[in-house]
């Protein structure tokens, strides 16, 4: 009977790495692309409004489950003049040639017309929703795999697009700051003059402040994938528990988690917390995770704990950590 109730309980605690993240609608419209429907989608949509968070967060997971479908061809071909069938279709290319960039292998170049046809997508998509932030958060996320990236001029114009639209955008932030990391086209001062430039400038409450832990992490990765094979990296084991690293968690997480409004934690928000929350587990600050894990409970994202181990043992070990200390 122990044994039963043990078993019971351990269930109740794991994670849940719900892709989602308790976004019912959400995966409601994601089973109809499963099943060729697209009128779910569009209704979702429709629904969503102009919360650019909430769209933003929507459309990119509604991307990934089309990308290896027809709904969103289907979509436009059925209602050619629908805004958001253009917006979805754009997002679901940038997926696909992601998707192809993985598949050929890192360094092998991708066609350019392919890459140039789903730019010409985003611009008409642009076009089409003219408020909507989404087709320029699809172009700064497409122009990482140009070879030598995109022109300067041609990477600001898209930027202050997005800008004009929707000034706190998280997704196109993060986009860019991935342009300028130094596993794309930048370097790892490039990358954390962004992030840092971006968080400094946002409002109190503004979850555009874990950039800098985001750009932690890219960091990490950038250095752990070039040593594989080699052995650990000397002197790394610091990387996120010195002074810097824990002075920045602390400022995300009282200008972020300090200045939002209560109330319980919304699915596009699930991610960024989790990154907030990895970094807080990493440099020994318990009273903030303890706090993060207490606001997340089970809810949990791939990314970034699959970057630094096996994601379910970490958070459960690091949420009962923290729990062991509240």
């Amino acid at each position: 009977m122990a044994v039963r109730r043990r078993s019971r309980r351990t269930i109740r605690s794991a994670p849940d790495f719900d892709r989602d993240f308790g976004d019912r609608a959400l995966t409601d419209a994601r089973n109809d692309i499963v099943i060729g429907r697209w009128q779910g989608v569009r209704d979702l949509l429709h629904d969503t409004g102009d919360d650019w968070a909430r769209r933003t967060h929507r459309i990119r997971l509604l991307a990934h489950a089309a990308a290896g479908s027809t709904a969103a061809e289907a979509w436009r071909a059925a209602e050619p003049a629908h805004p958001d069938a253009a917006v979805l279709r754009a997002a679901t290319e940038v997926v696909r040639v992601f998707d192809r960039a993985i598949a050929a292998g890192r360094g092998t170049p991708l066609d350019r017309g392919r890459l140039d046809a789903t730019v010409m997508a985003c611009l008409g998509a642009a076009d089409a929703r003219p408020a909507d932030p989404m087709p320029w958060v699809s172009l700064l996320t497409v122009a990482r795999l140009y070879q030598g990236g995109v022109g300067r001029a041609e990477l600001r114009r898209w930027w202050d697009e997005l800008r004009r639209r929707d000034p706190h955008n998280l997704e196109g932030h993060v986009q860019l700051l991935r342009y300028w990391s130094a596993r794309w086209h930048g370097t790892h001062g490039s990358m954390y003059d962004f992030a840092r430039d971006a968080a400094g400038a946002a409002p109190p409450g503004s979850p555009l402040s874990v950039l800098v832990q985001i750009a932690r992490v890219e960091e990490y990765r950038y250095i752990a994938d070039a040593a594989r094979g080699r052995g650990p990296v000397r002197g790394f084991d610091q990387h996120w528990k010195h002074e810097l690293a824990a002075t920045e968690v602390r400022r995300t997480w009282e200008r972020w988690v300090g200045g939002r409004p209560p109330g319980p934690v919304r699915p596009e928000e699930v991610e960024p917390l989790n990154y907030l929350t990895h970094a807080a587990c990493y440099a020994g600050l318990r009273e903030v995770y303890g706090e993060l894990f207490a606001m997340l409970g089970a809810r949990a994202s791939w990314a970034p704990w699959s970057f630094t181990g096996d994601p379910a043992e970490q958070f459960t070990r690091w949420r009962g950590d923290g729990r062991a200390t509240s």
